[in-house]
């Protein structure tokens, strides 16, 4: 699961749901914290029930102080919105909560399963079902991993990568130009959605169950009382926007327009 953004009302029913669907495991892809109006609880939650995490964007910008680049926000309305959010939410979470987000570690492995929060490469660049495909592959390369488990676009999906010859030129001043090929398998990258903000046009939450025996992908979408959640964005000052953009699911231009963009950061 990833991107609760401090929205316990579906953390709490996607936990409910986990737990019906019997999965031996629990990892979670970052964004914590962010928009929503329970950071803490959130945290808290994670912290308590020792779920693997590793970490969003916004759980660095908390910890690191604002470092995006121009990906991250396609419009300055939307750097607005995105600078109060963090100012209130940094305001918001108490030390304990903090310093659980600043030991995060940015990936992490599981047997041939990678975990990230964006990309291998930064947690702002968003791995996008358009991107093109040798840079999809490039990026599960880079783990050394089959399937790589992403997050950060808030919309979920499943990309196979079929196997493939690959010619790789290297060459550099005083070296010898060389060209590499070698084969590569089937790989996955796979989206999960988000659990505290979707945006697939509908405001249930989203998970993936992900069966390692099978390689079966299973998308779940859970319901929950995200109308309590938008009620206490309004109570705690947070944009109107973000709770209008909840109740119908949609991103209202939270997304990097170019989908071969490499973040810098």
């Amino acid at each position: 699961m990833s991107c609760i953004h401090g929205n316990s009302e579906a953390l709490d029913a996607v936990l409910l749901d986990i737990d019906q669907e019997k999965a031996e495991k629990i990892f979670c892809l970052g964004d914590l914290v962010g928009y929503g109006p329970e950071p803490n609880a959130v945290v808290t939650k994670i912290r308590s029930l020792n779920i693997p995490t590793c970490a969003g964007c916004w759980d660095e910008d908390i910890v690191e102080g604002l470092n995006a680049c121009d990906c991250s926000y396609p419009s300055l309305l939307a750097e607005k919105r995105g600078k109060i959010a963090h100012e209130w939410t940094n305001q918001e979470i108490n030390p304990e909560n903090r310093e659980f987000l600043a030991q995060l570690p940015h990936s992490f492995r599981e047997a041939n399963l990678a975990f990230v929060h964006g990309s291998p490469h930064s947690n702002h660049e968003y791995l996008l079902p358009e991107l093109d495909a040798f840079a999809a592959l490039e990026r599960v390369l880079s783990t050394n991993a089959d399937v790589l488990f992403c997050g950060h676009t808030h919309v979920p999906y499943v990309r196979n990568l079929d196997g493939s010859s690959l010619q790789v030129c290297v060459k550099g001043e005083g070296i010898e130009e060389q060209k590499i090929k070698f084969n590569t398998p089937l790989k996955q990258i796979i989206n999960v959605g988000s659990v505290g903000e979707p945006r697939h046009g509908r405001p249930n939450a989203t998970y993936v169950i992900y069966d390692t025996d099978t390689q079966a992908v299973k998308l779940r979408e859970v319901p929950y009382n995200y109308q309590q959640t938008c009620a206490a964005i309004i109570e705690k000052g947070l944009p109107a926007i973000f709770a209008w953009r909840l109740s119908q699911g949609l991103e209202y231009a939270e997304r990097a327009d170019d989908p071969t963009h490499v973040c810098t950061k």
